[in-house]
C-alpha cells in the first residue's frame, strides 16, 4: 500500500501539469497520444538511468569519477559531461522516435511536437519522482516542486524540433538549431542541478542557491514564451523602451523582478519545508504562528512587487505598441 502511495504521489503532479497544457492549446493532438508520451518519457528516464550508471562505472575505473561529487567544480563538470546530455538526450530521442512514425501518417504542428516534449519531460520527472520517494532521499513538496522543472529544460529543443519537423523545406541550418537548442537544455539542465546543490558547500559557495529560483523562474517565463511562438502567437514584450538607457533600465527592472519573485517563491518552498514534519495541530502555537505569517507576510510582499514590476512593464509594451 505504501508503494502504491508514492506511486501516486510520483505520477499525479506530472499528470495534472500535462492536463494543463493540453487544455491550453487548442490544436492539442489526442489526450491518449500525449499519455502513451507520457508513458515513452518515464521509460526513457529508466534508460537514462541505466546509463548514468554504465557511464559511472566505466569512468570511475579509469578518472576516479565517484570523486567529482564532493567538490563544485568537479560537480559542475560531472552535470556537464554526463547527467546533462545523456538526460536530455534520452528525451531528445523519446520525442523523436515516436514522432518520425506518426509524421508518416499525419502533418504535425509545431504545437503538436511541443507538447509530445512537455509530456515526454513529465513522464521523465514521474520516473525520478518515484526513484527519488522510493528511496527516501526527497521529500513530496521538493519533488512537487520540481514537477515542471524537466519541461523547462527541454523546451528550447522541443521548440527547434517542431519547427523543423513541421517545415515543408528542411535546411541544414534547422538541423543544427535543434543541436544548438539542445546543447543550451544541457547548460541550462547542469547549471539548475549546481545550483541547487551550492548550500551543501561553505559561504561564499553556498550564496549561489539564492539564483536557483530566479534561473528557474526565468526558464518557466521561456517555457511560456516558446508555447505562445508555437501556436503563432506574438510573444509577450518586457522591454520596450525607445532609446538605449530606458531598455536598459527595463532589463535591471526584469531582473529585479526575478530575483524578488524567484526569491518570493524559495521563501515559501523553505517554509513550507520547515513546517511539513509539524502535526496540524501545532502549527497553530503562538510561537509556530507568528513565525509563519511573518515569514510568509515577508515572501508575499516580495511577490507581489515582482507582479507589480512585471505590471508595469506589460502596460509600457502595450502604450507603445497599441
Amino acid at each position: 500500500m505504501a508503494d502504491f502511495s508514492i506511486l501516486l504521489w510520483a505520477v499525479i503532479p506530472p499528470l495534472l501539469v500535462l492536463t494543463y497544457y493540453y487544455y491550453r492549446v487548442p490544436t492539442a493532438p489526442p489526450l491518449l497520444a500525449l499519455l502513451f508520451l507520457f508513458i515513452v518519457g518515464a521509460i526513457s528516464g529508466f534508460v537514462a538511468l541505466s546509463l548514468e550508471l554504465a557511464f559511472e562505472n566505466v569512468a570511475n575505473s579509469f578518472l576516479g569519477w565517484q570523486n567529482t561529487k564532493y567538490s563544485l567544480p568537479s560537480m559542475a563538470l560531472r552535470q556537464l559531461l554526463e547527467v546533462g546530455p545523456i538526460e536530455e538526450s534520452c528525451k531528445l530521442a523519446a520525442v523523436i522516435v515516436p514522432t518520425c512514425y506518426l509524421q508518416r501518417k499525419y502533418q504535425l504542428l509545431p504545437s503538436t511536437v511541443f507538447l509530445f516534449t512537455i509530456a515526454v519531460a513529465l513522464g521523465f520527472t514521474a520516473q525520478e519522482n518515484w526513484i527519488y520517494l522510493f528511496h527516501g532521499t526527497a521529500s513530496i513538496i521538493d519533488r512537487t516542486i520540481g514537477t515542471p522543472v524537466h519541461a523547462m529544460f527541454s523546451a528550447p529543443w522541443g521548440y527547434a524540433l517542431g519547427i523543423y519537423i513541421s517545415s515543408s523545406i528542411r535546411l541544414h541550418r534547422d538541423r543544427k538549431f535543434i543541436f544548438r537548442a539542445w546543447l543550451n537544455s544541457v547548460i541550462c539542465h547542469a547549471l539548475v542541478n549546481i545550483l541547487s546543490s551550492a548550500w551543501r558547500y561553505l559561504p561564499p559557495l553556498r550564496f549561489l542557491s539564492y539564483g536557483l529560483f530566479p534561473f528557474l523562474l526565468w526558464m518557466f517565463w521561456r517555457l511560456e514564451q516558446l508555447l505562445r511562438k508555437v501556436q503563432g502567437k506574438s510573444p509577450i514584450l518586457l522591454v520596450s523602451g525607445y532609446t538605449r538607457q530606458h531598455r536598459y533600465l527595463q532589463r535591471g527592472l526584469v531582473f529585479f523582478a526575478l530575483v524578488l519573485g524567484g526569491n518570493a517563491i524559495f521563501g515559501l518552498f523553505l517554509l513550507a519545508r520547515i513546517l511539513s514534519p509539524l502535526r496540524l495541530s501545532q502549527i497553530f502555537y503562538p510561537d509556530v504562528l507568528s513565525f509563519t505569517l511573518s515569514r510568509f507576510s515577508l515572501n508575499l510582499i516580495f511577490g507581489v512587487l515582482a507582479w507589480l514590476i512585471y505590471r508595469y512593464l506589460r502596460r509600457s509594451a502595450h502604450r507603445r505598441y497599441f
